[in-house]
């Protein structure tokens, strides 16, 4: 697994076929007092949402005491994204983690991570990682 992360570090995947994409972990930014940090803390505990009882922009910002307007322009100064792109990233960096650190069947890496099941996970992993799950799961799981 030392490899692996070393590999991410210096943004080389440690194998790559023709055409992939670097892999490289966005960690989540310090809270920089900006009241957003309780809310992303309460969002990122619930990812597993099923698709039918998502988590909304009004759920956020009702957490977080804002209109859904306010969270919304918070969200671009501090974060420089929308909260849904945030969820977004957040569910593919725990199917990524969910893929590297278990043997879980895609359909419940889907599942855990809120995007319902297998053909969601494999279409929007696909999209933002450039590899289906399985390609990324061999690439970058641990010996």
């Amino acid at each position: 697994m030392y490899t692996n992360e070393l590999a991410r570090r210096m943004v080389a995947a440690p194998h790559r076929a023709g055409g992939q994409a670097q892999f490289v972990p966005a960690p989540m930014p310090p809270d920089r007092r900006d009241g957003l940090g309780d809310v992303l803390a309460w969002a990122s505990a619930r990812l597993d949402s099923p698709p039918r009882a998502r988590l909304t922009s009004a759920d956020l910002a009702g957490r977080a005491g804002l209109s859904t307007r306010s969270l919304i322009r918070r969200f671009h100064e501090t974060r420089g994204t929308t909260p849904m792109r945030w969820l977004h990233e957040q569910r593919m960096a725990l199917a990524r983690e969910l893929l590297e650190t278990t043997d879980l069947p895609v359909e419940e890496v889907g599942r855990r991570c809120g995007m319902g099941g297998a053909a969601n996970l494999r279409h929007h992993f696909t999209r933002t990682a450039g590899v289906t799950p399985t390609a990324y799961r061999r690439t970058f799981r641990g010996a």
